[in-house]
Parts: structure tokens; C-alpha cells; sequence
């Protein structure tokens, strides 16, 4: 059976490296499971793919939307899964990479059918939040839906307005809608985790914090300021900056605030991926790694 190859890993890891590396050995393309290199605009925030890199490996799902275009995690399902099919028809294998943990349970795990959102009461809610904040809408959805209430991380505004918006487009508690019932796929699927010694990987997150403010991630921040409302641009690079535009301390702090957070999202994103049994770790500290023969022999087993 024709294999996805999943190479997952926690930010700064060097999934882009070993994915062009894996990709280029086996003739395959490559599927990003990042949810913000998808955005146009953002390459240096999310370290997506140079074009340069692109051009030496077909790849899918990076810069194609524009960010006020509103994606998510089942959209990326339904795109995804009919692709890779497709690729898989010509493609032995095909390689799936990124850290965004929703997007690859979603390929492989496959998540609830959930009802697509009107745009128009998107953009309503999203004007709430702008305005008024995050309380209105968790009061809202503690009316409506109190189970998922006392679950959600209430201080995430992306869950707590997803929530309320498919409480609203269904006439239903979100939560009666979550059946976490693992879906079938028609290929096989091969978990690769890359890791590295955790002061290793601080140590290049730091580093790669300080490479995009070279590259110009100030100026990037500021051309998507008057945006910042956005679920596109609530990401980590971004928010530290625009209260730096707010007044609220220093660009240094707000550098050492980047480098800080993307560490606590990278130990975040391995508690995640650790719960996965099924995923293969290869620490790429280890002086003898050898990621492309340990790939070769999983996908010949």
C-alpha cells in the first residue's frame, strides 16, 4: 500500500531540512501541516518554505490563502485527504510535515464532521472580540453549550470562538458534535518524530528568533498591524510585536517575549505528539541520527 511519510516535531526542530532531504531521496512531494505557513505574506514568522526550496520540491498548502481568509483544521481535512489520494496515484509516497498538531490529527486521525461557518456571522463575532473583547462571547457560549464550557481553555480566543460559532450555525451544543471517532484511511501512514536535546533546541530557537528579525520580521508584523484581530495573525512573532506597537515595553523585550513563547509552544507541541504511540523518535543530537535510513526501513516494513 502507497505510504503518507508524516515527519512531525516541535518548532526549530529542522522538520524543513529533513523533509526537502527525505523528499528529494524518495521523489516525493510535500504536503505542509503548518497552520499559518498556509498564509501568504507570513514566509519569515512561520520560517515557511523559501522559494528557492519550493522550486526544488513540489509543495502544497504554503502561501496559497490570503490571511483574511478564515481555515481550519477540518477545511485542511477535506483538502488534504482527496489530495494526497490523488499524489499517492502517481507517488509511492508522499510527505506530510509540519508541528501543527490539529492539522496532523485531523489527516490522521480524521475529526468530527462540524458544519461550515457563514462568513457573515464570522465576521460578526470576530467584530465582537475586536470590540468588546473575549468575555461576551464566553458568556455566550457558557449559554449555550456549558459542557464544552468547562473544558475549553477559556483564555484561547480561537477555541472559544470556533465553539460559539458552530453553536450558533448548528442550533446545537458543540460539544454534542465531538465524537473523536477515528477515521479509516485508504494508505498507509508513517510517523516519523524529530526531536533534539531540549537545551540544543532552545539553544536554535533563539537563534532563529534573532534570523527573523534579520530577515525583516519587524517590517512583517507591521504591514499586518492593521489586521491583528485576525485568527491569521494570532500567532507567536506577531502578538509580541504588535504591543510593542502598542507602547507596551521595549523591542527588546518583545524579542525576548518571541523566543520565550515559541520554547513554551515547542514543549507544548512535544506533550501533544508524546501521547502518540505510534510515532517513531529519532533524535536529531544523536551524532549517529540517521533520519533517511531510519525512513527507509520504516517504509520497507
Amino acid at each position: 500500500m502507497n505510504t503518507l511519510l508524516v515527519l512531525l516535531g516541535p518548532t526549530g526542530v529542522g522538520k524543513t531540512d529533513i523533509s526537502l532531504q527525505v523528499a528529494h531521496k524518495l521523489g516525493a512531494p510535500i504536503l505542509s501541516a503548518d497552520s499559518r505557513q498556509i498564509y501568504a505574506g507570513m514566509g519569515i514568522v512561520t520560517a515557511a518554505p523559501t522559494p528557492q526550496q519550493r522550486a526544488s520540491v513540489t509543495h502544497y498548502f504554503v502561501e496559497t490563502l490570503s490571511p483574511e481568509q478564515y481555515y481550519s483544521a477540518s477545511e485542511y481535512e477535506r483538502e488534504a485527504i482527496p489530495l494526497i489520494e490523488s499524489l499517492l496515484e502517481t507517488h509511492p509516497t508522499v510527505v506530510m510535515t509540519g508541528g501543527s498538531m490539529m492539522y496532523i490529527d485531523a489527516v490522521c486521525f480524521g475529526i468530527d464532521e462540524i458544519p461550515t461557518v457563514d462568513p457573515a456571522l464570522r465576521k460578526d463575532i470576530y467584530e465582537l472580540y475586536r470590540t468588546e473583547g473575549l468575555d461576551p462571547i464566553r458568556m455566550q457560549l457558557k449559554l449555550l453549550d456549558p459542557v464544552f464550557y468547562g473544558q475549553v481553555d477559556l483564555k484561547n480566543p480561537k477555541r472559544v470562538i470556533h465553539a460559539l460559532e458552530i453553536c450558533l450555525m448548528s442550533g446545537k451544543p458543540y460539544s454534542s458534535l465531538r465524537t473523536d471517532t477515528k477515521k479509516k484511511r485508504p494508505f498507509r501512514i508513517v510517523k516519523i518524530g524529530l526531536t533534539r536535546d531540549r537545551p540544543e533546541l532552545y539553544e536554535r530557537i533563539n537563534h532563529r528568533v534573532d534570523g527573523m528579525m534579520k530577515q525583516g520580521l519587524l517590517e512583517e508584523a507591521r504591514k499586518h498591524y492593521p489586521i491583528r484581530h485576525l485568527n491569521a495573525t494570532n500567532t507567536v512573532g506577531y502578538k509580541e510585536l504588535f504591543a510593542y506597537f502598542d507602547g507596551n515595553g521595549s523591542l527588546e523585550e518583545a524579542v525576548d517575549k518571541i523566543k520565550q513563547h515559541t520554547r513554551q509552544y515547542a514543549r507544548k507541541q512535544m506533550t501533544w505528539f508524546k501521547r502518540d504511540q505510534n510515532i517513531h523518535w529519532i533524535n536529531l543530537s544523536d551524532p549517529g541520527a540517521d533520519v533517511i535510513g531510519e525512513v527507509l526501513y520504516k517504509l520497507a516494513n
